[in-house]
């Protein structure tokens, strides 16, 4: 017997805005840029939202805040605030709140001006009294005793990890929203700054602003949007630890968990697979992703990723707008992951489309490794 919430909702509006640099405009400019353009794909007005889901690292009471500015009274609302899965997390509440008649139509949004406001990630802050004495600078420093460590268990080198910057620049370059969009080689990865030993500034993140948004509904209302509806066929949560001192194996995330949850619920495996958007904050979460989600065994994604499987021709295609290091990453990532999931699996990203794109994956990431969510998403052929 199927899980009851697989297929039962429906993603049916999706947008971005102000990605890369946004100048002059506050958060809040562009969480309600987003938002009213992602109801605009929808065809829908913000007096038929009833379920809002946000979080945000300026607003405490994001859903309250954005709420009160868009004039949404939601019957409704959850601000879970786990890092950069957040997003992706929301799309379970909300699917959950859907089903059970708590809401008809939910948005989920996001947005931060963190580039032209500060020009570095901005993060929650909170007493560190186990880390903080040794100075670290997080959160690189903590995704580099990961790439470190799995470097010394497996042999991976950073040449394999510039494989994966590389790999995002390339897909980057067939997508105008892209922050970056320049050549990038495996030598200018591995000359380029050393931000944590082994990771170099061009295997971390962007700071970039920018903002996304989702709506979704029961699957039976989605025929009645104009665009292809994206399915949400199972979505996995999981979080072993907060700080990285906590996480029990370097070379293990709680994706390995979040992963099998999510295609347990969807009753898929990874060859069912067609695109992959994982939150590659640093170019070690993607080797590991592809390694605890099942694409690759376990010590074998860094000659994965060097075989050139993920990039464009490759055949395990894996963030195909740029992802986190070339495309834009706003504070927190995930809310994009999913985003580029429903463009793929509605056939409408030009150059770099994946043909006959049925099934997604969407990984979220939050926290210092911390937590991990995994979404599937499909086609109407799935169902």
């Amino acid at each position: 017997m199927s899980h009851p919430l697989r297929g039962s909702t429906a993603i049916v509006g999706v947008s971005t805005a102000g990605l890369g640099s946004c100048p002059g405009h506050s958060e809040m400019d562009i969480i309600v840029s987003a938002a009213h353009q992602a109801l605009a794909d929808a065809g829908l007005k913000t007096t038929d939202v009833d379920g809002l889901f946000s979080c945000s690292t300026v607003y405490s009471l994001a859903t309250l805040s954005i709420g009160e500015y868009l004039g949404i009274k939601p019957k409704y609302s959850d601000s879970n605030q786990v890092g950069g899965s957040s997003f992706v997390g929301h799309m379970l509440t909300a699917a959950m709140a859907i089903q059970n008649g708590l809401c008809e139509t939910a948005l989920i949004v996001y947005g931060s001006n963190q580039y032209s406001a500060t020009g570095k990630l901005v993060g929650l802050p909170e007493p560190d009294l186990y880390e903080a004495p040794y100075e670290p600078k997080q959160p690189p420093s903590s995704y580099a005793m990961v790439a470190a460590r799995h470097m010394y268990e497996f042999g991976t080198t950073r040449e394999q990890l510039a494989h994966v910057a590389v790999a995002a620049r390339n897909w980057a370059k067939m997508n105008p929203e892209a922050f970056m969009r320049d050549d990038l080689t495996i030598e200018d990865v591995l000359n380029s700054r050393m931000v944590s030993d082994p990771l170099s500034v061009r295997d971390c993140c962007l700071v970039t602003d920018g903002g996304g948004a989702i709506v979704m509904v029961a699957a039976d209302r989605a025929k009645d949007f104009s665009h292809k509806p994206a399915h949400v066929l199972g979505i996995g949560m999981a979080h072993y630890h907060r700080n990285i001192s906590g996480m029990p194996d370097f070379t293990v995330s709680a994706a390995a968990d979040s992963g099998k949850r999510a295609f347990e619920m969807s009753g898929m495996t990874p060859a069912d697979v067609d695109v992959l958007e994982l939150y590659d904050a640093f170019t070690i979460n993607t080797i590991m992703f592809l390694e605890d989600l099942g694409f690759c065994k376990k010590g074998e994604g860094g000659a994965f990723v060097a075989d050139g499987n993920i990039g464009p021709g490759g055949n395990t295609p894996v963030n195909t707008n740029g992802g986190g290091l070339s495309c834009c990453h706003p504070g927190m990532y995930g809310m994009f992951t999913i985003v580029e999931a429903v463009r793929q699996l509605r056939g409408n990203c030009g150059e770099r489309q994946i043909m006959n794109a049925e099934v997604a994956l969407c990984q979220g990431n939050g926290g210092r490794f911390s937590s991990q969510i995994t979404a599937l998403i499909g086609t109407e052929s799935t169902l």
